[in-house]
C-alpha cells in the first residue's frame, strides 16, 4: 500500500521526480525516451522506473523489445492530486524545460516501432 511516507520518498529524487513529471506530461513514455529526455544512462533511469513500479505509481508494459511506462490510473486520489500538483510546480521549472526539449528533439520519436533503435 501507498502511503504518504513512500511517495515522498519516491518524490525526493530528482530523476524519478524528473521520470514522473515527463510522464504526467506525456501519458505514456519508452525507456529509451526517458534516457534521451532526462540525458542519462539506460540501467540508471530503469533502476529508478523500478522503485516506482513496485511502488505501484507506475505501470509498464512490454511491446516487443520496448517497455513503455504510464502514471498508474488506480492511484488513490489523494496520489493522483499530489502528482497533479508537484508536476504543475516543477513544469516551469528550466531543468524540466530541458528535459522536454531532448524529448521533443529524439529523432524517430513519432516511429514508435523504431524510437530505440
Amino acid at each position: 500500500m501507498l502511503t504518504p511516507t513512500s511517495l515522498f520518498k519516491c518524490l525526493a529524487d530528482e530523476t524519478r521526480l524528473r521520470c514522473l513529471v515527463l510522464l504526467h506530461q506525456k501519458g505514456r513514455l519508452c525507456v529509451c525516451e526517458l534516457t534521451q529526455a532526462l540525458d542519462m544512462l539506460q540501467p540508471k533511469i530503469s533502476r529508478h522506473l523500478a522503485l516506482l513500479r513496485q511502488s505501484k505509481i507506475l505501470l509498464d508494459s512490454r511491446e516487443g523489445q520496448w517497455v513503455y511506462y504510464q502514471i498508474n490510473p488506480e492511484l488513490p486520489q489523494w496520489v493522483a492530486d499530489v502528482l497533479e500538483i508537484t508536476a504543475q510546480q516543477f513544469a516551469n521549472h528550466p531543468g524540466q524545460q530541458e528535459d522536454l526539449q531532448r524529448l521533443q528533439a529524439m529523432a524517430n520519436r513519432t516511429d514508435k516501432l523504431n524510437c530505440c533503435e
